[in-house]
C-alpha cells in the first residue's frame, strides 16, 4: 500500500507532518504528543490543511483485493 497526499505543496510543513500522521492512522492525541504541541492545535492545523483542499490517495496492488491472476503477477 502507497499513500499519496495530493496538493501536499499547497500545506505547510507542520501542516504536512499532521496531515500524513492523521491519514497514516495516527489519533489527534498521539499526534499532539508525538509533535509536542496542544491537541487543539493539531484540530486548526488539520482544518486549515482540509480548507487548502489536499486529497488523499491510497494505492493499493491488486494482488492485495485478490484482483491479479498469476499470470498478471508473472509479468510484474
Amino acid at each position: 500500500m502507497k499513500i499519496e497526499i495530493r496538493g501536499a505543496e499547497k500545506l505547510s510543513f507542520r501542516e504536512k507532518q499532521i496531515v500524513v500522521l492523521k491519514e497514516t492512522g495516527t489519533s489527534s492525541k498521539e499526534i499532539a504528543q508525538k509533535l509536542g504541541i496542544e491537541i487543539s492545535t493539531v484540530t486548526t492545523m488539520l482544518s486549515r490543511a482540509r480548507a487548502k483542499g489536499y486529497e488523499t490517495v491510497i494505492i493499493l496492488p491488486g494482488a492485495v483485493l485478490g484482483l491479479e491472476t498469476e499470470e498478471a503477477e508473472s509479468h510484474e
